[in-house]
Formats: C-alpha cells, sequence, structure tokens
C-alpha cells in the first residue's frame, strides 16, 4: 500500500492531521510531521491541553466543498420552513415561480390605470342625448295626417293601457258645426269611432232636426281620445294629458260654433268647474269660437225629461251660427265694398294724371 499512500501524496490527497481551532501555524506544523512521517506511523497524540476530539481527519477539497454547499443549502431550507414563507432578501431560487393560473399582482397593472400622455390620449366627441319626444315636432305644429298617427300611437298616460282603439274624430274637417264630447264609451272603444251606439243614433236625430249630417259640415271629437275603464268619469290628469290634441283638431277645423255635449267637455273647453246647470243657455267662447253647453245624448237617454232641455240648447246654437255667419257675410260685404272703393279711387287718380300734359309738354 505504500505506492497507493505515495500516489495520493504526489497528487495532494494525502491524509492531513488538522487541529480544530487551531492557528494557522500549528496546522502548518502538523500537516508538515504527517508527510514527513514513516509509512508506519502513528498520529501524533494530542498535547495536553487540548482535547483528542478536536482532531479529525481532513478529507480531499472537492469533497469539503461540497459539503459545504449542503449544508448551506440545507441551513436555508430550514430558515424558510420557520418562517412559513420566502422572505424579500431570500435568494431568486428559493422563490417559487408564478404559474398561469395565478392571479397578477396589482402592480402588474400599474401602467393601465396610469393617464395616457396629452398628445396621445384618444379624443370623444360627446354627443348629448336627445329624448325623441323632444325632437318630435309639438303637437301644435301637426297636420291631420300626422296627428291621427300621433294619437293612435300615444302613451301619455295610462289609459292606453286598456284601451281597443283610439278615438280620433269623425266628420267633415273644414265643418262650420263642431260637436265635441267627453270620452269614448264601450262601443266607440270597439269601432274607433265617437257617437256610436244609441247614444249616436240620438245625436243624428238631433242633427237632422237642425238640418245637418254627420259627416257633411259636421265634425265630432272627443275630449278623451281613449276610453276609461269602465266607463268611469276621466282623471284631471288624463283631460290635461289629452286636451292638447282636441286644442290641434279645433285650430285645424276653425269652426264658426262649437257645441259642448257633456260636462268635462264644458270645463275643459272653458277651463272652469262650474256645473253643466249653471253653463247652459248662454254663449261662451274658447279661442274667438262661439261655444253653446248642452247635455250629453247618454244622459239624454237616461234622463229623458232633460230632452226639452237639449232641444233648447240646440236652438240657442242655431241662433248663435246664424249670428255668426251673418256677421260674417256683413263683414265680407264691408270688406269688399273697401276693396272696390279703393279700386275705383285708383282708376280716377290715374285717368286724372293721365288728362293732365306733363310739364315739359305744356312748356312746349
Amino acid at each position: 500500500m505504500a505506492w497507493a499512500e505515495a500516489a495520493l501524496e504526489e497528487l495532494g490527497l494525502a491524509q492531513i492531521w488538522v487541529r480544530r481551532g487551531g492557528p494557522p501555524g500549528d496546522r502548518e506544523a502538523t500537516v508538515a510531521r504527517v508527510v514527513d512521517a514513516p509509512e508506519n506511523a502513528t498520529p501524533p497524540a494530542a498535547s495536553p491541553n487540548v482535547d483528542a476530539e478536536a482532531l479529525e481527519v481532513d478529507t480531499a477539497a472537492p469533497r469539503e466543498a461540497s459539503d459545504a454547499r449542503e449544508a448551506s443549502d440545507v441551513r436555508d431550507a430550514r430558515e424558510v420552513g420557520e418562517v412559513g414563507e420566502v422572505p424579500d432578501a431570500a435568494p431568486s431560487a428559493l422563490r417559487a415561480p408564478r404559474t398561469e393560473s395565478e392571479p397578477a399582482l396589482e402592480d402588474d397593472y400599474g401602467w393601465f390605470d396610469a393617464p395616457l400622455p396629452a398628445d396621445t390620449a384618444p379624443r370623444v366627441d360627446t354627443v348629448p342625448l336627445v329624448d325623441a319626444r323632444d325632437a318630435a315636432p309639438s303637437i301644435a305644429e301637426l297636420d291631420w295626417d300626422t296627428l291621427a298617427a300621433r294619437v293612435a300611437d300615444c302613451t301619455r298616460c295610462r289609459l292606453c293601457e286598456k284601451r281597443t282603439n283610439t278615438v280620433f274624430g269623425v266628420g267633415d274637417r273644414h265643418a262650420d258645426w263642431m260637436l265635441i264630447g267627453e270620452a269614448p264609451g264601450e262601443n266607440e272603444d270597439k269601432q274607433g269611432e265617437p257617437f256610436v251606439g244609441q247614444a249616436g243614433k240620438l245625436l243624428d236625430n238631433m242633427l237632422q232636426a237642425l238640418s245637418l249630417k254627420r259627416g257633411e259640415n259636421v265634425y265630432i271629437a272627443n275630449v278623451i281620445k281613449c276610453r276609461p275603464p269602465g266607463n268611469r268619469n276621466p282623471e284631471p290628469d288624463e283631460v290635461a294629458r289629452c286636451s292638447p290634441y282636441l286644442q290641434r283638431q279645433v285650430a285645424l277645423v276653425k269652426p264658426k260654433l262649437i257645441v259642448a255635449l257633456g260636462r268635462f267637455a264644458a270645463q275643459t273647453l272653458l277651463n272652469s268647474d262650474s256645473s253643466i246647470a249653471s253653463m247652459r243657455g248662454r254663449v261662451h267662447e274658447y279661442e274667438g269660437v262661439p261655444v253653446v253647453v248642452s247635455y250629453h245624448p247618454a244622459y239624454l237617454l237616461r234622463s229623458l225629461q232633460d230632452k226639452s232641455k237639449a232641444w233648447a240648447d240646440l236652438c240657442l246654437a242655431r241662433d248663435t251660427f246664424r249670428e255668426a255667419a251673418s256677421r260674417g257675410a256683413a263683414g265680407s260685404a264691408a270688406a269688399g265694398s273697401e276693396v272696390a272703393g279703393s279700386e275705383v279711387a285708383g282708376s280716377e287718380a290715374a285717368g286724372s294724371d293721365a288728362s293732365d300734359p306733363p310739364d315739359d309738354a305744356a312748356r312746349r
């Protein structure tokens, strides 16, 4: 075995006795004694002041380095286990890599909320929102066809929820007489026409007594365009939301006389809370048009004793219409005479100018 020890010594791998904790000088002296010792030499005895366990055999340098690294890794692993998590100063090798399933930290998206530079910020043109009802023309600007379509699609009050048909109006759109009722009943809601059924037949007989006929120089409409449930009285808010349609109808027809049939029709047109009994028997006015108040035909069917009063109202309406027509004819005649007189005066002035010679002709 001498040759093996010689080879290890030649390679610097021979066994070396080292005193743990000793000064560098003692270690070198011990190494020198071991190297120079004979083959059968025994390890040096420990000095009296050094414990025997303080001496150990030093192995090869590569093994020493490996043991040191393993001890360091074990020590670091113990520290991690005691703390429970890797501190910020821990080596990156001990940190577990983040998988795709783990949520990203808030700092990862810090750039997303950062404001863009002024030159790169996108420009958004703000367009003001406009309500479709505000964009549409007002009721006072509508013609007949547009007004009828607006009424058919009306949802201004809750009466639209249970209606079958809207009741716009019927008759001559250029009539001299305009009859206005309160609200549609069951038959009117089914047919979409005002004053049908028994009440409508009674109204036709009343018109016939005045030498009038439905659809000929007569236009019939209602204040409310939808039937109230159970034929109840219209609510004030329902009247207020529906009355602009009636106002536009009156403006388009331009009648010479209006007959208000029923309390709600009279109160709406005259903007009054008076009873129908107090409003009957005299002539009122709405937008410059004479108004006569009478009972509703449906009421007359239940109160036959008041038919005579209704006939008196119709006679008052006929007389009022005749007076209005006569005033209109007189006004037309007066306007025509004034126009004719101005034309005659103009022709005479033109004749006198033609008979008089010009100044330069007189001088010649």
